[in-house]
Parts: structure tokens; sequence; C-alpha cells
């Protein structure tokens, strides 16, 4: 319930001038920035609080917010900056802010009036589906189909998994990578349809376009496997589209918080499937929860450990923890790890775990699926990175120019730098620009690359934002080819690959490098992380978690050993009273 307060970047740090007092303490500190002043100075006004010590709580609630939390717990505030003069009390519940509803104090917890609606709505639309009568299930039939699936790759956790959810409303399927989670979503929609007789409306859905596109390729490719021994079950499920939550759910372009369905327009579909649910905020699952008919499904897929929604919120996680010993529980975990990387999978348990000596142990172990180069200053990291993300870009290149884009996009898929920051000298803008002159001055690519062009072939491509006009969606990837004596924009969909005229993409990223948090929903062959100094604030296990799991084959830790125990005992906490509501019941 804790939320860990960052030092504010330079960009949005700024000195209120019109600030006095605690307000402004705190905004000379570094902790407040001239925003989170501002709107708490204008709330006083609104509601006639002029107490200095409540203002500075609802300043910090609202930077709370900015940080990812849903709200503030006052009782552990001090510790995030204990170099601080702290009030002794917090007079919040005698203040008229808190009659008129514009804050809300709960459980200990402050929040913004908007945020404890959400997290009220979200914990009793979840106790609304919980109380509803189970749907029917006919017994006899369910068993006649689990036989017709088969063993092969079907545990006995996976097949209790899928039972459970056969006989529930509402499935949240949790487990790390190479459990299976696919696997158990494409059998439990084949038992789902035979139940129905066929003719249920499935959607997959993520909150990324890349995601969306994953998750049905691999659930059309399960059911294909099922048809081995259940010919019958991809007929029965029928057509499932991959969906961003965006999309399902209608979005507006007059309104980024609200969409076409909700609780006078619920979705059609009969099964909802949500994939990378870890990366859903309250907002969203707030939406989707008041969009969906009391009669559907709704599976929850994702893994808790990973990192969180970049807006507000730690949903996934707030429901596992909550809906923990609980006898109507809803979760359903997957713990056995059948993929060959075994040493990747240990490097991920240990990071689970949070012993910084395992984990660098680990990484110290001579092997063939993780390797950890300990480099510091930034000649050393350049020359630890440029053989793969060379190679990697002329191979990337090499297609693009032979007219290939799909050989070209399989390329892009089988390596990824990845990195914390933005900017920096740890950051993706930096090292995509070393890699294009790295890729400028190699004598098989000169001629046909020109330094500083923007759409020049092979150029590797990350959408960052929904554009329904050109059905592209936020997350997917794409490379620039020559066609023609042109270069045309390729971008990987669900279906087919899409191509553009350059200029008409405008949400893009060149992605010789990416973000960790732009990787979620998507994995590589092979992986390079690429940790900042110790120092950093984005520096945590949860980043560190989601780096290394994106690897499919092998993945290589570019960093210090400094950096490594910084990110594995540094957990990224944040404020919510989701989990205890449901605790609760």
């Amino acid at each position: 319930m804790t939320e860990l307060f960052e030092p504010v970047g330079e960009h949005d740090w700024r000195i209120a001038t019109t600030a006095t007092g605690l307000l402004a303490d705190f905004n000379a500190a570094g902790v407040l920035t001239s925003s989170d002043v501002h709107v708490a100075t204008r709330i006083g006004a609104l509601g006639g609080e002029a107490d200095e010590r409540v203002l500075l709580a609802v300043a910090l609630a609202v930077r709370a917010v900015r940080r990812g939390s849903v709200c503030l717990d006052l009782a552990t505030v001090r510790d995030t900056a204990p170099e601080l003069t702290w009030p002794d009390a917090w007079p919040i519940e005698e203040s008229p802010l808190v009659a008129a509803g514009v804050v809300r104090w709960d459980r200990g917890l402050l929040y913004l009036d908007r945020y404890h609606r959400l997290e009220t709505q979200v914990h009793d639309d979840l106790a609304a589906r919980l109380a509803l009568p189970p749907p029917p299930v006919d017994e006899a039939r369910l068993e006649a189909a689990l036989a017709r699936l088969g063993a092969e790759h079907f545990s006995e956790e996976q097949r209790a998994a899928v039972v459970a959810a056969v006989r529930r409303r509402t499935t949240i399927l949790t487990g790390g990578p190479g459990t299976g989670k696919t696997t158990t979503v494409a059998r439990l929609l084949a038992l789902l349809a035979d139940q129905a007789g066929g003719g249920l409306s499935i959607a997959l859905a993520a909150p990324t376009g890349k995601a969306a596109t994953r998750l049905q390729e691999a659930v059309v490719g399960e059911l294909d496997a099922v048809a081995r021994t259940w010919p019958e079950a991809a007929g029965l499920v029928g057509r499932v589209d991959g969906l961003t939550l965006h999309r399902l759910l209608g979005w507006r372009p007059d309104n980024a918080t609200r969409f076409r369905h909700d609780r006078s327009n619920r979705l059609k579909y009969d099964v909802v499937v949500v994939d990378e649910s870890s990366m859903v905020e309250l907002t969203m699952m707030g939406r989707l929860l008041e969009a969906l008919r009391p009669e559907s499904r709704l599976v929850l897929v994702g893994d808790p450990r990973q990192l969180t929604s970049v807006g507000a919120g730690a949903v996934l996680s707030d429901l596992v923890a909550g809906f923990e010993g609980r006898a109507d529980s809803p979760v359903a975990a997957l713990t056995v790890n059948f993929r060959s990387e075994e040493d990747i999978k240990a490097l991920a348990t240990v990071l689970r775990d949070g012993d910084a000596d395992d984990v660098l142990r680990v990484l110290r172990t001579a092997s063939d699926q993780v390797s950890f180069v300990e480099a510091a200053d930034q000649a050393s990291i350049e020359a630890a990175l440029r053989e793969d993300s060379l190679t990697a870009a002329r191979a990337v290149w090499e297609a693009a120019v032979a007219e290939d884009p799909a050989r070209a996009l399989d390329a892009l898929d089988r390596y990824r730098l990845l990195c914390a920051h933005r900017d920096g000298p740890y950051g993706v803008r930096r090292w995509n620009h070393l890699v294009e002159r790295w890729l400028a001055e190699d004598p098989a690519v000169e001629s046909q690359h020109v330094l500083g062009e923007e759409w020049y072939v092979g150029r590797p491509l990350l959408v960052t934002s929904n554009d329904y006009a050109l059905d592209v969606y936020n997350g997917e990837t794409g490379v620039v080819v020559r066609r023609g004596g042109r270069p045309r924009a390729f971008v990987a969909g669900s279906e087919r690959l899409k191509e553009f005229a350059p200029g008409r993409l405008d949400a893009v990223e060149t992605m010789h490098a990416m973000t960790i948090h732009k990787s979620q929903g998507s994995q590589a062959d092979r992986v390079t992380v690429l940790l900042p100094d110790e120092g950093s604030r984005l520096l945590t296990r949860e980043l560190f978690y989601t780096a290394v799991t994106r690897a499919r084959q092998h993945v290589r830790v570019v960093g210090t050993e400094a950096a490594v125990r910084a990110a594995v005992e540094t957990r990224a906490q944040r404020a919510t009273g989701l989990r205890l509501r449901l605790a609760e019941g």
C-alpha cells in the first residue's frame, strides 16, 4: 500500500512561485512539481480549505496518481523522504474537502474523488460477477471433451485451471513465462465452445496491438495442435479476433476515457479474454468491467510480477493478492514451466524470489542461455553491444533492400535491445542513433543507407499510438522496405502485413532499441538488457524481470553488479486500496 516517491526530472520540475509554507518547501526539495502545487492550491481555494497540511496531502495525492498510484498512504509517507520536515498530524477527516467529496478518506488512504470512484466500481463490479449463479455445465460433455483434448503439452495443473474456468464467469489466469497460459486459454475456449454447441462470440484482447496480435496467433496455433486429437475443436471455436482494448470497447475521438461500450451499450461477446493484464490500468479495467454483459465470460491472463501499467493502479497484482485465501477466489495460477530454456527460467525464478546474490550467481554461471557483461563506462558498453546490434540491424536491412517485408519483420523479432530509459546515456534515443551510425559505417550498407534520412530502407518501426483510420495499433512493429525503387512502410498486423506510404504514418519511432515498458506483450529469440546505473529511479525488480522474460532463447545483461543489486532490491510500489477491499470480501 505504500507509494514510492521518485525524484522528479528536470523536464517536469519548476519552482512554484506562488507557493508558500509546506508546499513551497516540498516544491523546492524536488518532491512536488509546480503542477502538483497548483492543483492543490486551486482545490483548496474552491473548497474552502486553507490548512497547509491538508493542501500538502492533496498535492502529494496528485503526485501519487501521476506516479502510478491510486491513492496516498499517509501512514508511511514520511519514510519516502525522511530528510524533510513533515507535519506531526494530518487533519484530513475534518477538512471541508472531504465533506464536499473532492477528496476521499478511506481505510487510512487519501484519494482524489475520481480514483476512489474507479477503485470502488472495479471492486463492486467484480463482486457482482462473483455473486452471480455459476453458468450451467454439462458434466458428461465436459468429461468427453477433456478426453479429446489429449494429454500432450497439457498438464494436470492446466487441466484443473480450465475445468475451474468452465464453471466460472470470471477467471484470472496467472503464470510466468513458459507456464502455458496461451495453451490453457486455447483449450478453455474449445471447452466453452463445446458446451455451447458452437456459435460463441469470442474476443481476444490486449492493451497493445502487438500483444493482441501475438495472442491471436498463439491461440490459433494451439487450436491447430488440439485438432490432432479433436478435429472439430477449431470449427467449434470459430473465428477469433485479436483486438486492442481500446478497439474492443469502441474508442471515441471526443473522449479519451470513455468508450462507445458501457453499461448502456454492452459488448456483444460471450467470452472476452484479456492477455497481458498486468498492463491494464485501473481506468481501463473499470471501463472493461462496466461494458461486459453479466452473463459473459471474462478471462484475465497475465503475470502479476511484471511491470504494472503506465497509468494509475496495479490491478492484476491487486486481484491476485486480494483474492488470496478467499473460498470464491477466481485465480488459477500456473507454476510449471514447459520451456527448455532452463537457465532463463532459473534467472526469472531467482528474480521473483528477490535474492541479489542468487541473481548474480545465475548471471555469472557459464550458460548458452544467460550471459552477463559487467561494464560500467560507455566505451565498454558500446563495445559489448555493437556486434549484436549491428548484426541484427544488417539482417533487417538486407531483407528490406531485397523487397521482402515478411523476412525483414521476422529478422526484427530475432533480437531486441532493451533499455530502461528513453533519454540519457542508457536511453533508447542514444542507442537508436548509435546503431544507425554503425549501420551507416558498415561497408556493405553504406551505399544504400543515408545517416539522418528519416525513412531509410531497413528502418525498424514501433507504432506508439492507435490509429483507427489506418488500422494500426500501439505496440505493433514494422519495417521500411524498398518496393519498386521507393521506400514503403510495412506493419505487422494480426492477419496480414499492412503497407503504407511512409508519410501516412505519424506516431512511429525507430526501434533498433526499445524501452522495457514498450517491450511488454512481445518476445524475441535473443534479448540484450542494458541496465542503467544503480541510482536510476526506474531500476526495479519488476522492470528487470519483465526484460529478462522477453527472451525465448538467450538473454544477455549488460551493466554493473551494483545496478543488478539495486534492481533486485527495489520494488515498484504503488499505493492502492483494491486488494484491501477484495480481502474484506
